[in-house]
């Protein structure tokens, strides 16, 4: 009997050997391991220290379970984009740190971060044992720096008065310590990955700054708000994932108008932004183009290397289309394996050199069907195009599109790996329609088909 899906994983996990943290250099695979083997070793210390109450053990459920809801509704582009993400868990941490032993706090990120991995994003498993060994050692370290302030300082309860303002801000340096420390060492690691990573990119941008302020903010005012009733946690609940969305909402923007695959304009974002350009260049008779991209038996590649490599090909087109058109140039991805361009400002012959050239680009492609492993061989792709410009008939993206359709279709139609362009006003006479055509391959022979 075939086993299922999730015994596989199980068993796949298993084997220790083909752990992905057997590929790192032996400097940051020791680091990665010595943080969660630290905090592993001190949670146990630490449980052999600490007297368990039912009370504690419920507020600790309830703080839990709200911190699940809110992971489980972090959207998955949270961890797409490069760097660190800020998904905003740690505001719940902060609150188990203050409130109850430090067992608790280092206990609190396993659970959340196995439900990340579970749920919103399955990235690399040793990064997220990394992240849940970050955070368990310095909110660990935080809740033993805030039990150690004397109780005219801090204490058990947040007071009135005076004691107020310093037992928040008693918070807030436990806070800059559990969530500067735990940034501290991811960092760490990520400058071990690629030391040519700049700290000021990661840290000092906008967004990034942004981020962590509001969640410097929301921890210490939840952690101020459940000290008073705990079960005024479910109140804060929709607080964070209202304040993440805002955080995020360029993110999430730039994530509706991209595919994610490829990073090129999705298909409906493209022909919003096409539209508007031919308007412009309608309006003020400036030249324009659009041109058709097809890969030629990319199922093939599928069938023959797997999705992965069919993806990885994908992606060497992708780049090949970054690298050949202009900046101004928009490319979007139109299905599966079809790519629409604009070329504003391009005459018919100038769009037709921009087409030939990526084609000849990608035909000299040789893509490694495997990285590690150069006997596996190279894929070999190559593409068709179709191109078409405004004339005088054509003012319309949609004549346009049908234009460069027509002529896509008859470079496959004629033996592929080859660019064609037919002009919008004579995209009813194709081959297929049994009329004369005219038309120009990128070689610059006269094509005549009846």
């Amino acid at each position: 009997m075939e086993a299922s899906s999730v015994t596989r994983r199980l068993f796949g996990f298993a084997n220790v050997r083909d752990w992905a943290w057997w590929q790192l250099p032996p400097v940051l695979r020791g680091y990665v391991a010595a943080v969660p083997i630290t905090a592993l070793g001190l949670i146990g210390f630490a449980a052999s220290r600490t007297i368990w109450t039912l009370d504690d053990l419920l507020k600790f459920l309830l703080l839990l379970t709200c911190g699940a809801i809110s992971v489980a509704a972090t959207p998955r582009v949270a961890y797409l984009k490069p760097g660190m993400a800020r998904d905003f868990l740690t505001a719940w941490v902060l609150p188990v740190a203050i409130l109850l032993p430090p067992i608790y706090a280092m206990l609190a990120p396993i659970p959340l971060q196995v439900l990340t991995q579970w749920r919103v994003h399955r990235g690399v498993v040793y990064r997220k044992v990394f992240t849940a060994g970050a955070i368990s050692l310095t909110y660990g370290a935080a809740s033993l720096l805030f039990a150690s302030f004397p109780a005219s300082f801090a204490g058990s309860s947040v007071g009135t008065g005076k004691h107020a303002l310093t037992w928040v801000l008693a918070v807030a340096i436990c806070e800059l310590v559990g969530g500067r420390g735990h940034h501290f060492l991811i960092v760490g690691a990520i400058k071990l990955t690629d030391p040519s990573v700049r700290l000021r990119d990661l840290e000092l941008d906008r967004e990034a700054l942004q981020a962590d302020f509001a969640e410097f903010d929301l921890s210490v005012l939840i952690t101020v708000v459940i000290a008073v009733n705990p079960v005024l946690a479910v109140a804060a609940v929709p607080t964070v994932l209202l304040a993440r969305r805002f955080i995020m909402h360029s993110q999430l923007l730039a994530a509706s108008r991209i595919d994610t695959k490829t990073g090129l304009l999705n298909s409906s974002t493209w022909e919003r932004e096409a539209e508007l350009e031919v308007t412009r260049a309608v309006r003020m008779s400036i030249p324009l183009a659009v041109a058709l991209v097809d890969i030629d038996h990319f199922k093939v590649v599928n069938d023959t290397y797997g999705h992965l490599a069919g993806d990885k090909a994908l992606r060497a087109v992708t780049d090949a289309l970054r690298g050949q058109l202009r900046g101004y140039d928009l490319a979007g991805r139109f299905g599966g394996e079809e790519f629409a361009l604009l070329l504003p400002q391009a005459r018919e012959l100038d769009a037709l050199n921009v087409a030939e050239r990526l084609r000849s680009h990608v035909a000299g492609l040789a893509i490694p069907i495997d990285d590690e492993d150069e006997s596996a061989g190279c894929i070999r792709l190559t593409i068709s195009v179709g191109v078409a410009s405004l004339d005088g008939e054509s003012r319309e993206l949609t004549d346009l599109m049908a234009a460069a359709d027509a002529a896509l279709y008859y470079a496959k139609e004629t033996g592929r790996n080859k660019t064609h362009v037919v002009s919008a006003g004579l995209r009813t006479l194709l081959p297929a329609a049994g009329h004369w055509i005219t038309g120009r391959l990128a070689t610059g022979c006269l094509v005549r088909t009846d």
